[in-house]
């Protein structure tokens, strides 16, 4: 076995959550009066965290006010529609059983909120990970390393024998940072080219070439 443990991020990696993502900004936008953003706008604004992507959703000319308005909005709104149009991409259930079937330890680190990052985990992947770390108060949320070392305190692993799997640049730096090898796969919201662009040394194209990436 190459790994350990395999720690993953959600979005665009394990759930394609880009429809609900979108649909909930658009609401909150509506809500405070603000012009709706396109699929691509969003998608290209998902990866940072919830305050991230509000803050570039709400229109530029409106201040930080205005922007945490939108984004105490939101949170909530996100919880509770977060699972009308999610599912797991092709294969990762089936990825995912295998590397637990293995042996391999397996985790979530996420910059989506807490609360919905711990309820989609338990909805779409029942009993497969051992740990799952959303954004809370009071952490940096990656490229910030605190997350993946919490998932890897509690995992009881290094960074040495973990891989870090995800589908964006915050993904590859978070692993830098941490002192951890990333696995970059490319069905999720990031191009492959600039995946490559932004360091990127080992692709998943498919479940089947993530279980052998990381089993060796």
């Amino acid at each position: 076995m190459k790994y350990k443990a395999a720690i993953f991020d959600m979005d665009g990696t394990i759930l394609d959550t880009l429809d609900d993502l979108w649909a909930s900004v658009n609401a909150s936008l509506r809500w405070a009066g603000y012009p709706e953003r396109s699929r691509e706008e969003v998608r290209a604004f998902v990866g940072h965290g919830a305050k991230w992507l509000i803050d570039r959703a709400v229109p530029e000319t409106e201040g930080p006010e205005a922007a945490a308005r939108v984004l105490a909005y939101y949170k909530p709104w996100y919880e509770a529609h977060a699972a009308e149009r999610t599912g797991p991409y092709p294969g990762i259930p089936e990825a995912l059983a295998a590397l637990k079937a293995a042996g391999v330890k397996l985790a979530v680190v996420s910059n989506k909120p807490d609360p919905a990052t711990r309820s989609l985990a338990a909805r779409y992947f029942p009993g497969l990970f051992d740990a799952v770390i959303g954004a809370r108060e009071g952490i940096a949320v990656k490229p910030a390393p605190n997350s993946l070392r919490a998932a890897m305190e509690a995992l009881g692993v290094s960074p040495e024998e973990t891989v870090y799997v995800g589908d964006s640049d915050v993904d590859i730096a978070t692993a830098k940072n941490a002192g951890t090898r990333c696995l970059s796969v490319t069905w999720g919201f990031r191009e492959e080219a600039f995946l490559r662009q932004s360091g990127a040394m080992a692709f998943a194209h498919t479940g089947p070439d993530l279980t052998a990436a990381i089993l060796g």
